[in-house]
């Protein structure tokens, strides 16, 4: 599956909103998201401009995926698939 291009932070705050994690804040234009699971907790810190690069997103969702232990592509199908 193909990454989308023109992906906003606010969106995929509420795409991974889904899987558990929640803005703890916003200084400026960075906003943090935290997830707290199995008494473990993970943050990312996502720049608030109007896209990102297409790099930067697989960076964040590489991410994401390592903390949760899934696979990119599952998380890619269950975050953009249909």
């Amino acid at each position: 599956m193909k990454f989308p291009c023109d992906l906003e932070a606010i969106k995929l705050a509420a795409l991974l909103h889904g899987l558990g994690y929640e803005i703890t804040r916003q200084t400026g234009s960075h906003i943090r998201l935290t997830c707290s699971t199995e008494g473990r907790q993970h943050h990312i810190t996502v720049s608030a401009h109007k896209e990102f690069r297409v790099g930067t997103l697989h960076s964040i969702l590489r991410e994401v995926a390592a903390f949760l232990d899934i696979e990119q592509a599952q998380l890619l199908e269950h975050l953009f698939g249909s």
